[in-house]
């Protein structure tokens, strides 16, 4: 009789954030573009896919990622927390979603101190007490 695998359980956690007035667009967006930023840790992304045909597919990140949503303010203390427990974060502000591409979305961060960033989303990644930590009273995105 063959065996059944072990649970695959991670140590740490991915999740995001996003403000819950974004209309659906916008938060696909917010998502797409902070979970790539949170991809550029190479230890994070798992093997190649392939279908039993052979066609090869580009790997994933290798473990899931909660989206959460919450009020501006619950952005503001999650991103104090993130920043505090220096865990890898992603932020997407409100004035990027009038740029059109990575240089001026750069720009338009840069402008603005860090405490007075418009945040419509943040990503981390780092040990699952310290980001359930960040976010905690931020409830799953509906």
């Amino acid at each position: 009789m063959a065996e059944t695998p072990e649970p695959i359980r991670f140590d740490t956690k991915i999740a995001v954030l996003l403000r819950h007035d974004l209309a659906s667009w916008q938060a696909l967006n917010v998502t797409g573009f902070l979970v790539s930023g949170i991809a550029t840790d190479k230890d994070l992304i798992g093997d190649a896919y392939e279908d039993a045909d052979g066609t090869e597919y580009l790997p994933m990140i290798r473990q899931p990622i909660v989206v959460l949503a919450g009020d501006a303010e619950q952005l503001r203390a999650a991103h104090a927390k993130a920043v505090a427990r220096e865990l890898p974060t992603a932020v997407y502000t409100s004035e990027m979603f009038a740029t059109g591409n990575d240089r001026d979305n750069r720009a338009a961060v840069r402008a603005v101190r860090r405490d007075d960033l418009d945040l419509v989303g943040i990503a981390v990644h780092g040990p699952k007490n310290a980001v359930d930590k960040t976010f905690k009273g931020a409830g799953l995105h509906p």
